[in-house]
């Protein structure tokens, strides 16, 4: 038996906990505006209705690959969260999400970010392969309509049937 769904956090946004089990890679569906103590919500197609709502550290990796402006990401934008035990929040040790990996960037980066007043972390993102199309309609269907599940299923065979 799989207890993955029986250990989630029973809350309204992704969390650190979530990420026990290891990193995910993850597709960005959409960003919206959130409240002014986390303003940025990523709505992601592996987690509908928990959105991840990102730390500042998180933000200014995103600002770094992709850019300010969250019209401008990259159209199905992915990446790779895990949970680092070791993130801080006013000051203490209490987990959080980071990213390791991200598609539409062409080489790895390294970023100091500042921790605390006297303090810089190194941060390095890593580039996300490409998806085959295979793996693109496998993501799409998690979210299709029975309609276009069928649609789906069928390009996935003839992918599979051509030599």
């Amino acid at each position: 038996m799989n207890i993955s769904k029986a250990i989630l956090a029973k809350s309204d946004q992704l969390n650190s906990s979530d990420l026990i089990g290891g990193p995910q890679t993850v597709t960005i569906a959409e960003v919206r505006e959130g409240n002014s103590d986390q303003p940025v919500q990523i709505h992601l197609v592996e987690w509908p209705g928990r959105p991840f709502k990102p730390s500042k550290t998180v933000l200014r990796i995103l600002d770094y690959a992709w850019g300010e402006e969250t019209d401008d990401w990259p159209q199905g934008a992915r990446m790779t969260v895990f949970r680092d035990p070791t993130a801080k929040w006013a000051g203490e040790e209490v987990g959080g999400i980071r990213v390791s990996h991200l598609s539409h960037i062409s080489e790895r980066f390294k970023l100091a970010l500042r921790e605390s007043q006297k303090k810089s972390v190194l941060y390095t993102v890593d580039p996300l392969p490409e998806l085959t199309r295979k793996e693109q309609l496998a993501a799409e269907w998690r979210t299709a309509d029975p309609e276009r599940r069928k649609a789906i299923e069928a390009e996935v065979a003839a992918l599979e049937a051509a030599p």
